[in-house]
């Protein structure tokens, strides 16, 4: 256990307390989340979950019925809905939207863009899920949660701590490290570490939890020997693939947009990426097309 300095200290604790300003989850959301750690949750339940709340069902179903998934006929109902894309990728696909949402009504610090840490949380989710889907990754139906929360400790930065972001910035800027390097120098504590922290005050599966606080540090994170790769690593290379594609803006300092060649190498993955990609690329466009 790493002992924070006074400065650290109070700094998390700022930046923790940003999650009481965050917009409330819907209690459709809460109800989801709450079913992560239930591997036996039914089709039955998740519809009936989501269809207490109408935008929400809505918003399903136009997904559901997207051109995109080429589906003949036209889907009328949540159950249905729900048993075509399955239970996961409804689920992710209400997170997605809900929680998107949410971050849309926060006030951060100047120079951050939320609509671009929405599209690369989106993205990275995904990407982590269809990874898990293909792969021997632990706890797989945790893998779009863990890709989506990831980078949540950054949010937290930019709500809580404006003079402590722009720093961090400046310091990028000159090139003085990585993003967790600077946030160490400035903060005390790293984003990485404040979104494992966040995700343990809502109750998150520890599994999470640990895939969260150990994405810059994949090799580090504790496994129970389930899956032949960590779920840090999957966040790890869907992150490193998503940055290539959607970058950070180019006048945001000290972003290294070059990608590595092989992304996904460290889960042996080389060359025909495919079925992974294709399947990555249907589900990002079809949920980024219900953001607007």
């Amino acid at each position: 256990m790493v002992t924070l300095t006074d400065t650290a200290a109070a700094n998390r604790e700022k930046a923790l307390k940003a999650l009481a300003d965050l917009p409330p989850f819907s209690p459709v959301l809460d109800r989801l989340l709450a079913t992560l750690s239930n591997e036996g949750v039914s089709i039955s339940r998740v519809s009936e979950i989501i269809e207490t709340d109408t935008v929400i069902a809505g918003n399903v179903l136009k997904l559901v019925n997207s051109a995109l998934y080429g589906r003949r006929g036209t889907v009328n109902s949540i159950r249905h809905a729900v048993s075509l894309l399955g239970i996961n990728k409804l689920r992710n696909a209400v997170f997605a939207m809900s929680i998107t949402r949410v971050w849309n009504n926060v006030r951060t610090a100047p120079g951050w863009s939320t609509a671009q840490f929405n599209q690369r949380s989106v993205a990275c989710g995904l990407l982590c899920d269809c990874l898990a889907q293909k792969l021997p990754i632990a706890y797989p139906e945790g893998a779009f949660v863990a890709g989506l929360f990831h980078d949540l400790g950054q949010l937290l930065i930019a709500v809580a701590l404006h003079e402590e972001y722009l720093q961090v910035q400046r310091l990028l800027g000159m090139e003085f490290g990585t993003p967790v390097e600077c946030e160490m120098e400035v903060i005390g504590v790293s984003h990485a570490d404040l979104s494992a922290d966040a995700l343990a005050i809502w109750n998150l599966p520890p599994a999470i939890q640990r895939a969260v606080r150990f994405h810059h540090q994949p090799q580090l994170e504790p496994t129970d020997g389930k899956g032949k790769f960590g779920l840090a690593l999957a966040i790890a290379c869907s992150e490193a693939y998503t940055e290539m594609q959607h970058p950070r803006r180019p006048e945001t300092p000290g972003h290294n947009n070059e990608a590595p060649l092989e992304p996904f190498a460290p889960l042996g993955i080389k060359g025909n990426q495919q079925d992974i990609l294709g399947e990555y690329e249907i589900e990002l466009e079809a949920i980024t097309n219900l953001f607007h």
